[in-house]
């Protein structure tokens, strides 16, 4: 049993008359998005590199206009159901050879048709749940995200904070250890000036002594005769 004519396929479409292309390689990029969601379809066509592909683009984009316009149905809900390109008039053209000989071009051209349906409920319940999924998912990892930042913002801060306090603390503990110092080398000065204090007493008392000792012992303390006196 053959399926069913072209003029009696259900959907929404979109035909494209006297194309300037043959039909050979508009079928090659019709390959492509047979029976693939509308959205995915506009991808494989936006990043096809076929000349074809530029204008089966602008016919997909009409049959869903079409179908939003006309029927009420949103683009998301549709499917490429069938497309296909006919056989259109070709234009003869001729060229001059050698000897005075002729060759005929070819110039084909071809009616494209593309037809879009609504997805079943099932798969439509499905398609909504995965992308309902999708958003949820993108919204957690932003979140999640969004969360982490904040933490090492705050911990960046709870840092800074520590480090000022160990600033404070460390030029406390300078300016206590150099009071000390201080202190010392003050004691330190005294103690050397008590010292020398007493060294140049002892030093002194030397002296006398080596004084003392150099006199003659006889004539310490006698008194001058008369005839030393004479």
């Amino acid at each position: 049993m053959t399926g069913p004519k072209t003029n009696e396929r259900e959907g929404t479409r979109a035909v494209l008359h006297h194309c300037r292309m043959s039909a050979y390689k508009a079928r090659q990029v019709l390959d492509l998005i047979r029976g693939v969601e509308y959205d995915r379809a506009a991808d494989i066509l936006q990043f096809c590199d076929r000349e074809a592909a530029a204008v089966i683009g602008k016919l997909l984009a009409s049959a869903a206009a079409n179908a939003e316009h006309n029927d009420g149905q949103a683009s998301e809900d549709l499917y490429v159901s069938a497309c296909f390109a006919d056989e259109g008039s070709t234009a003869k053209r001729w060229r001059p050879r050698a000897r005075g000989r002729a060759t005929r071009i070819r110039k084909r051209s071809c009616h494209i048709t593309v037809i879009l349906s609504r997805l079943p409920d099932e798969e439509i319940q499905r398609r909504r749940a995965r992308v309902a999924a999708d958003a949820a998912d993108r919204r957690a990892r932003r979140v999640a995200g969004t969360r982490r930042a904040r933490r090492s913002a705050d911990g960046a801060v709870d840092t800074a904070v520590v480090d000022e306090t160990d600033e404070t603390v460390s030029s406390t503990d300078a300016a206590s250890t150099a009071d000390e110092a201080h202190d010392d080398l003050t004691s330190a000065s005294a103690t050397e000036d008590a010292s020398g204090e007493d060294a140049g007493a002892e030093v002194e008392a030397e002296e006398e002594e080596a004084e003392a000792a150099s006199k003659p012992e006889g004539k310490k303390n006698e008194a001058p005769t008369a005839e030393e006196k004479d």
